[in-house]
């Protein structure tokens, strides 16, 4: 977990910056931190209260940003489905997309090392998010030295690794596409369109190799 705490180290400054730059108070900011913890979200929260935004609009985009979370406790089921309800309640709540490559789907589950992991990350995020905050206050224009590159490197480090066959290469690219596509062309659901159709390419892919076999 330790490379990619110090790759997202500057996401977490973003977060922390933006939402004092924002308007939040410091104490709101790090509380999005402390009970939201998901950092995707929080910038689009954070500009999205900005703009005035309402709380069922809010919901909703945060909903569709965290649902791939839905697909991690799908593929983990099996791992921790005989865990007692509070553990499998502080995992969930732990469950990061870091620690979900990190933590073994045919492996045997280790629930202590899935914990300390997602314990450092969060705290390192907490972290990352009060220097934010306390650079924020005194550093002009933190948010604009392109910090939010660590969101793409960070998720990077992470997708490399996994393209290990046809079908998820395929679902890589289709997606990459479409999503610079969508902004190039300013489409608003660009994202979720080029999710849909990176999942349904590599699905395809996946059914046709298997109907060879």
């Amino acid at each position: 977990m330790i490379p990619l705490i110090v790759a997202v180290l500057p996401w977490g400054i973003l977060v922390g910056a933006y939402g004092v730059e924002s308007g939040l108070s410091p104490v709101e900011t790090q509380a999005l931190s402390l009970v939201v913890f998901a950092g995707t979200s929080q910038l689009v929260a954070i500009g999205m209260l900005q703009a005035g935004a309402g709380v069922a609009s809010i919901l909703l985009t945060t909903l569709l940003i965290t649902a791939r979370h839905l697909l991690y406790s799908m593929a983990m089921r099996n791992q921790v489905k005989n865990l007692p309800l509070r553990w499998r309640t502080a995992l969930g709540f732990l469950l990061t997309d870091e620690l979900f490559v990190n933590s073994p789907q045919t492996q045997t589950f280790d629930k202590w090392y899935a914990l300390g992991g997602g314990l450092s990350f969060y705290i390192a995020w907490n972290i990352a998010t009060l220097a934010g905050i306390i650079a924020g206050a005194s550093i002009p224009n933190l948010t604009t030295i392109g910090l939010d590159f660590a969101v793409v490197a960070t998720f990077v480090a992470i997708l490399i690794p996994m393209i290990k066959s046809a079908s998820v290469f395929i679902c890589v690219g289709v997606a990459m596409a479409i999503s610079i596509y969508c902004e190039v062309q300013g489409i608003q659901a660009g994202l979720l369109i080029a999710i849909i159709s990176g999942m349904i390419s590599g699905y395809l892919i996946y059914s046709m190799k298997r109907k060879e076999l």
